[in-house]
């Protein structure tokens, strides 16, 4: 049996070099699907795995003499690397100031984003925790301002076809349905939103994606942990913060274009390959502003579980 996804429905090959092999049995500590045991000092493949081999590569990068390799799933030896020394790694309180001096950017410069800063973004995203492997997660990747207003102008047009489900009749015969929250949110938000993003548009003013001069949007499968996309996209921003950029979160998007007929064409013309549970855009650019403050920000609750 195999955990699977759009990428594969196998389970992946692990091979034990008995030579190699020095009995520690770390490999059979990490590994949580049972897939491995340790007999007479030595590793052997589980025949009575959890799920069978899902490529998550711990046996490989735990074992001290490389007796273990692991074949597909797209995982294979290759993909093993040393990994960074622990002093070039960012303490708290870096990571902390990092995480305090990032905010909301929607004004940007003309400067376009490189392509290698985009490739550096994208392979520190590629580090995001993602469930299982392999990843399911899908990048849209819009490398222009002038892609991106193309996007924002087409969004318009489609939200402009559809605009009728925010419509005063049809929330309230839906009311009853939608429930208190979902009736707040549609009244309140989504629909001033569409009036916004459609009547800025009309002014020539971008209220979508701000014609930022790099916007990713992320977006899964069927097979998707919904965490996923955003968990990348998170770990995207913090990178590109790291690089000099700022970055902006776009949640307004993905739910307008994942359900009905009209929402699948306009996902067909822009290669989204699925409807996905959760997505997310997320827009980069050099600041055109500088903030010289932060804001303080908090939990709606933390409830601290006791011993009862």
């Amino acid at each position: 049996m195999a955990i699977p996804t759009t990428r594969t429905k196998e389970c992946a090959k692990i091979t034990i070099n008995i030579e190699k092999c020095c009995g520690c049995g770390k490999c059979v500590e990490v590994c949580k699907d049972f897939g491995l045991t340790l007999t007479n000092e030595k590793v052997k493949v589980s025949e009575t795995p959890f799920f069978g081999c899902i490529a998550c590569g711990h046996c490989m990068a735990v074992c001290p003499n490389n007796a273990i390799t692991i074949h597909g799933r797209t995982l294979s030896p290759d993909d093993i690397f040393d990994l960074p020394p622990t002093e070039n790694t960012a303490n708290y309180q870096k990571l902390l100031a990092l995480l305090q001096r990032r905010r909301s950017i929607r004004e940007f410069t003309d400067k376009k984003v490189e392509t290698e800063i985009v490739e550096r973004i994208l392979e520190a995203a590629k580090t995001a925790p993602m469930g299982y492997p392999p990843s399911d997660v899908n990048l849209l990747v819009f490398d222009t301002k002038e892609k991106n207003r193309k996007f924002a102008k087409d969004f318009c047009v489609y939200l402009k076809d559809t605009k009728w489900f925010v419509s005063k009749w049809f929330l309230t015969l839906m009311r009853p349905f939608l429930g208190k929250a979902n009736y707040e949110t549609f009244c309140k938000f989504i629909r001033p939103a569409i009036d916004a993003y459609i009547g800025g548009m009309e002014k020539g003013n971008n209220l979508i994606n701000y014609d930022a001069p790099l916007a990713i949007y992320f977006y899964g499968s069927p097979y998707t942990d919904p965490a996923d996309p955003i968990v990348a996209a998170t770990t995207a921003m913090y990178a590109a913060e790291s690089l000099g950029l700022g970055t902006c979160m776009l949640g307004a998007i993905h739910p307008f274009i994942q359900y009905g007929g009209k929402a699948k064409k306009f996902r067909e013309k822009y290669k989204i390959k699925y409807p996905s549970k959760e997505g997310v855009f997320v827009i980069f650019g050099y600041p055109a502003v500088k903030y010289q403050k932060g804001l303080k920000r908090t939990f709606a609750s933390v409830t601290i579980v006791n011993d009862e």
